[in-house]
This record gives C-alpha cells, structure tokens and sequence, in this order.
C-alpha cells in the first residue's frame, strides 16, 4: 500500500510538472503572438519576449532553441487552425463548385479573425517565415497541404481531372494569391461585415467561372 501511495504521488508530480512545462510554453507562444501582432514579426526577440512574461531570457531557451523554433511553433499553430477549418469545410455530398466556395469562405473568416496577427506572419520575407509560408514556387503543393486540398479541388471540376498537374498547381497558386490579397485589404481597411461578404461572395464567383472552362495550356 506504502509503495503504491508513494508511486501515485510520484505520478502527480509529474504531472504538475507536466502542466507547468506547457504553461510556460504557452506564456511564452502568447508573448510572442503579442508582439508579433503589435510590433510586426520583425520585432520579435527573445528579450521582448522575456519582458512580457517576466522571466529572464535563459528561461525561455529552456524552452525553445531560439526565436525561429517560437516562430515554427507559431506558424504550425495557425497552419493547423486553417486546415482544420478548410477540411471541416469540405462536403462529400457538394458539388467541387460549392466544396470551392465553402472553403474560401472559412479561409477569409479564419484569416480577418486573426487580423495583424496573420498580416504580420504571412507578409515577413525573412527565410524563417517564407520556410512554412510561401506558397508560389513549382511544387509547392507537395509542400503545403491547403494549396493540396486546393488542387484536389479543382481536379474534381468537370473535365480537370485530365490537366496536366503543373497547370492545377498555377492555377491554385494564383487563385490562393487572390484571396490572399482580398484577405490582406479587409485586414488593413478594417472593412465592415457586410462588404466583407459582398467582397468575398463576388470573389468567388469570378473565380467560379474562370474555372468553367479547362486552361488552354492543358
């Protein structure tokens, strides 16, 4: 009985370690979300960092090797909360049109929600961010699996499945840079609700019917 008391004991303690090892990690993540958000990812240190949650820097290399390892961190956070809202977007029973639409929506609702947060992140040209973030180069589709979800997409609109790849990859690349540029402008300009859908539901029309005819370089 002593044993098994002493090794239930031994259990809560690591797991209060445990739970106090992911809250530092999560202190710290926040700090340098609020830095990035306020300050631009330009800005970002681990002297700021320790500033905001009031530890001292060695502390946080306990934690993390050094800034690019927080920016990963940061940037894998936000690419799995846009996965999971463009695949919860998906419908089996839609048509590729509809699925298209719908995940364009989620996309905007997702990216304007995060505000200067995403701004700051995915308009930094600094090798650390463009490493998880660009998105224009040939084969980026095996790389980053929205721009994937995107081009299995489109190969499921009437007579695309027959395209060569590299021109479903182009053509997801600049329908991505579209909304990514809309997605930007309603950050900046701060626009209202209502234009927001106005601005988006036109976008994906546009993009709707380009889409109706096959490109003429397939």
């Amino acid at each position: 009985m002593i044993i098994v008391k002493r090794r239930l004991k031994e259990i809560g303690i690591a797991e209060r370690k445990n739970r106090e090892k992911a809250e530092m990690r999560n202190e710290i993540l926040k700090a340098a979300r609020e830095i990035i958000t306020n300050e631009g990812a330009e800005n970002l240190s681990i002297r700021k960092i320790a500033g905001i949650i009031e530890y001292s820097p060695a502390i946080i290399y306990h934690y993390f090797d050094n800034k690019e390892a927080i920016i990963e961190k940061l940037i894998t956070e936000d690419y799995e909360k846009i996965l999971k809202a463009l695949d919860s977007s998906q419908r089996s029973e839609e048509t590729a049109a509809e699925n298209l639409g719908r995940s364009i929506k989620s996309y905007v609702t997702l990216a304007t929600g995060m505000g200067n947060t995403y701004k700051n992140m995915m308009q930094n040209s600094s090798p650390a961010f463009l490493a998880h973030t660009a998105v224009l180069h040939k084969g980026a589709s095996t790389e980053r699996p929205a721009l994937a979800m995107l081009c299995q997409v489109l190969r499921e609109f009437p007579g695309w499945a027959e395209c060569d790849e590299i021109d479903i990859e182009t053509t997801a690349q600049i329908i991505w840079a579209a909304i990514f540029g809309l997605t930007l402008r309603l950050i900046v300009e701060k626009v209202g609700e209502k234009q927001k859908q106005r601005l988006t539901d036109r976008s994906i029309t546009l993009i709707l019917r380009s889409l109706e005819n096959i490109p003429s370089g397939a």
